[in-house]
């Protein structure tokens, strides 16, 4: 009694002894369920992720990882709900805070949806692989943010009613201003409808080396405004959907086959048979070889050059990777340079044979005895 007596002579007008004890005990079970939190997301949650992981599908996981967070903030929404019975100032049924929480916990259902549509949680990644990849990659991103934009706009209609506001009125309202929205935002709507243009032509997807006026790199991602491109110096570029649209697309990730063209420059000395043994071996080895597609090979002698024959090659290799190219191209020309060491040819380089006559020669000697 007599502590009891001490803490309300320090309180203030109105509020007694019981009412502190009860607000006491309300922020003692909020940090309870603050502690319970902690708890679970560190050693529960964590667990019931590698349990998840033994499934024969990494579906369960991918919805584990998108609710994390929110299953953390609901500890908080039922921690708030269990401390009201005891909170002294407002009362546990109160209307507001009933759609306080409710509104909380629409919010939170929403959070982890939003991130399960992710095109990185790998959900429509698995979908796509169950259908025998029927869906383009480059639909992907644009079904995950078409997901994310429906439930954003059920969620907003959801907690609007909950707090009885008229979402046929606001729905109404956008539809009078549509005209005027679309004209306020012509270019917004022009990246719009390029980026539908891409998706339904699909000249590029992601992961695609594409050439274009404006960039050359690979695709990293399309949204609804514009296309992420990956320069191979390793920058980033965005580019405007309507910009990529109106503009001529070399894909070259799509190519059946790469090309190697060049000229060997053979010494003026080479004899006519050595050029055509040379030829002929060097025929032979493109058709034999592995890696080089069979339809189109050819190796003639093309044409005479200031300081050269020149050999004519031209062949495509199977592969389109570029370091696999660049690597099959290196092999090639090792063997190349065999056969020209086998064939004792030598290749040219640029030079300049000047003749002096007689009568000049002497005109120097001359020159040279007045000195």
């Amino acid at each position: 009694m007599l502590i009891k007596s001490s803490i309300m002579a320090f309180l203030p007008t109105g509020l007694d002894y019981d009412m502190l004890k009860n607000l006491g005990i309300s922020i003692g079970i909020l940090l309870i369920f603050i502690l319970f939190r902690n708890i679970f997301t560190k050693y529960l949650f964590q667990l019931i992720v590698k349990l998840s992981r033994k499934t024969p599908t990494e579906f369960l996981t991918q919805i584990c990882l998108s609710f994390e967070r929110p299953l953390g903030w609901a500890f908080i929404i039922v921690g708030l709900y269990v401390a009201m019975d005891y909170f002294p100032f407002i009362e546990q049924h109160n209307t507001l805070f009933l759609k306080f929480l409710r509104s909380m916990v629409i919010v939170l259902i929403t959070w982890g949806l939003f991130n399960l549509s992710s095109p990185t949680s790998g959900i429509l990644i698995s979908v796509n692989q169950k259908m025998n990849n029927k869906i383009d990659l480059i639909l992907l991103p644009f079904i995950s943010r078409t997901i994310r934009v429906i439930l954003i706009a059920i969620s907003i209609s959801i907690i609007g009613q909950e707090f009885d506001y008229d979402v046929n009125g606001l729905v109404a309202g956008l539809g009078l201003g549509g005209l005027a929205f679309a004209l306020a935002a012509k270019e917004a709507v022009g990246n719009l409808i390029g980026g539908i243009v891409i998706v339904t032509e699909k000249p590029f997807s992601i992961g695609d080396w594409i050439l274009t006026p404006s960039v050359e790199g690979t695709v990293e991602d399309i949204n609804f405004r514009s296309t992420k491109i990956r320069t191979f110096s390793q920058a980033l570029v965005t580019v405007p959907n309507s910009t990529l649209a109106n503009e001529p697309i070399t894909n070259w990730s799509r190519m059946g086959k790469r090309r190697i063209t060049f000229h060997l420059g053979l010494n003026y000395k080479t004899s006519k048979v050595q050029i055509q043994r040379v030829v002929n071996r060097i025929e032979y080895l493109l058709r034999t070889h592995e890696e080089v597609h069979p339809d189109t090979i050819m190796v003639a002698f093309d044409h005479y050059n200031d300081s050269s024959l020149d050999i004519l090659l031209y062949f495509f290799t199977n592969t389109t990777v570029w370091g696999e190219h660049v690597k099959i191209k290196h092999e090639i020309n090792l063997e190349i340079m065999g056969i020209l060491e086998d064939e004792g040819v030598e290749v040219a380089f640029p030079s300049r044979t000047i003749y002096v006559s007689p009568e000049s020669n002497e005109l120097v000697q001359t020159m040279g005895s007045f000195d």
